[in-house]
């Protein structure tokens, strides 16, 4: 059984794309206005936000920073003032920056904090009680939240990202036991590496590596099945799920082999 309501039409759906400006939420942005969505898409780049506005008629953009919880606020009130729902919002900001212990920077890691975790509160107390509203009246609603396989387990040069894709996992498996009830669909995605700005700045072998297109494809069919989980690409992920259950010194020992550090 689905564990969501199934997206599999996004004709004149209302989809709110946070993190939209590059990598995998861009590609979001363009597989759902193929299909007919009405794409709002936002980001801290208003250069790019406009680029995409003027290759895809009929999107909008606003240009939003997620730290400011005010004007995250005042973004959802907006966007519910001008369309009356919000049938997908897709949190999918983040930040990475690769880092060791050897190299702490707590600057850093309270950067990744505030992108990466906070900023996704901010989203979801911005737009839950409007979820939920809809759902109350059978209207979609779904939250989406982009983690990552980081937060799995540790990862090589993501001490500062892995645990904020891990509290991400936590929030949504938590979102889902108490909303799903209610009729609010909620996923998590969990990508492994995609090819993106963020992952351009790793000097490791990225076993797996899709396109940001794929990972779209991918997250649109999980929405038409009703997944909770959308993970991929599975010949990759569903090794990182195994090697969860491993003790500490066969897993770092494995992973020390795949990435070479």
């Amino acid at each position: 059984m689905p564990l969501n309501p199934r997206i599999d039409d996004w004709q004149g759906r209302v989809a709110w794309l946070v993190g939209a400006s590059t990598g995998i939420g861009l590609a979001v942005a363009q597989a759902l206005h193929a299909r007919g969505a009405r794409v709002i898409v936002s980001a801290r780049s208003a250069p790019a936000l406009a680029a995409f506005v003027s290759a895809h008629p009929g999107a909008e953009a606003l240009v939003l920073d997620v730290a400011d919880r005010a004007l995250v606020q005042r973004a959802a009130d907006s966007l519910h003032a001008r369309h009356g729902r919000l049938d997908l919002v897709l949190y999918a900001a983040g930040i990475y920056q690769p880092l060791r212990a050897t190299e702490f920077d707590l600057d850093e890691m309270l950067r990744h904090q505030q992108v990466n975790v906070t900023g996704a509160l901010h989203v979801i107390a911005a737009v839950l009680p409007r979820l939920r509203a809809q759902a109350a009246t059978r209207q979609p609603a779904h939250l989406s939240l982009v983690a990552s396989v980081a937060g799995y387990r540790a990862l090589p040069k993501a001490l500062a990202y892995g645990p904020t894709k891990a509290a991400l996992i936590h929030l949504a498996q938590s979102l889902h036991l108490d909303l799903a009830p209610l009729g609010v669909g909620v996923s998590l995605v969990n990508p492994g590496f995609v090819r993106t700005p963020l992952t351009a700045g790793n000097d490791f072998r990225m076993p797996a590596l899709i396109e940001p297109e794929q990972a779209a494809q991918e997250m649109l069919a999980g929405w038409a099945r009703g997944d909770f989980e959308i993970h991929f690409p599975r010949r990759f992920t569903r090794l990182l799920k195994a090697m969860r259950w491993l003790p500490t010194g066969p897993y770092e020992a494995l992973v020390r082999r795949a990435t070479g550090l």
